[in-house]
């Protein structure tokens, strides 16, 4: 599964000072709820979670004096990209799920080689806005002599509770139920009641990975 970029609210949760909603978008595809006209559900969806890069968090300048950011004084700068995920639903009472990218890294000064470690979160998201989990690695990026660019690949896991991400008996039964045309409410979309779409935002995970940011960093970002 590919990444997505996350809009900038998903980081609100995940990071301090960021002023973000999170959602993921694109195409129906295994795992989803799918609506089959006029016999309803016939699809339901993984237990597995969406992965995206919340805004502004996929990106990383550093600068050789601290409080001048001016492009002179730029060090190095780092992108996250290729992001892709697996996951394990099917053992257990833990949903486990990887997610694997890589940074590409330039640096101004393309002398001696260099190391330069970058800080990253990956982080569980439940229903859109509750963090189930965080935690922060790093990854080295390698710069060889008189090399300007290089580039390294990380990895981020987490496990999410099996049944936290099972729908309910009873709303799998309220969504898949077969409507037939006549019925009161054949033509009624059944996530338009409140209740099955609290139940469904409750079973939905998000795997979310980006750059760990302090507050200068992320303001940065988000300005530039």
């Amino acid at each position: 599964m590919i990444a997505r970029r996350l809009p900038v609210s998903a980081l609100r949760a995940v990071t301090v000072g960021a002023l973000m909603v999170g959602t993921l978008a694109g195409c129906a595809k295994r795992g989803d709820i799918v609506v089959d006209e006029g016999v309803g559900i016939t699809a339901i969806r993984s237990r597995c979670p969406a992965v995206g890069i919340p805004d502004y968090t996929g990106d990383v300048t550093m600068f050789r004096t601290p409080g001048d950011k001016t492009a002179t004084n730029i060090d190095v700068v780092a992108t996250m990209t290729n992001v892709r995920t697996q996951c394990n639903e099917e053992q257990g009472d833990k949903v486990f799920a990887t997610a694997t990218f890589d940074v590409l890294a330039r640096r101004s000064d393309s002398g001696a080689a260099r190391q330069v470690t970058i800080p990253f979160f990956v982080s569980v998201l439940q229903g859109g806005n509750t963090v189930a989990s965080k935690r922060v690695g790093s990854v080295t990026v390698n710069f060889a002599a008189g090399q300007e660019r290089a580039q390294a690949q990380g990895t981020a896991s987490a496990y999410i509770d099996r049944g936290a991400a099972t729908l309910p008996q009873e709303i799998r039964d309220r969504i898949t139920r077969k409507r037939k045309p006549g019925d009161t409410d054949a033509a009624v979309d059944p996530l338009a009641d409140p209740q099955v779409r609290a139940a469904v935002a409750r079973a939905s995970f998000e795997l979310l990975v980006g750059f760990q940011l302090n507050n200068d960093q992320l303001a940065y970002n988000a300005t530039r």
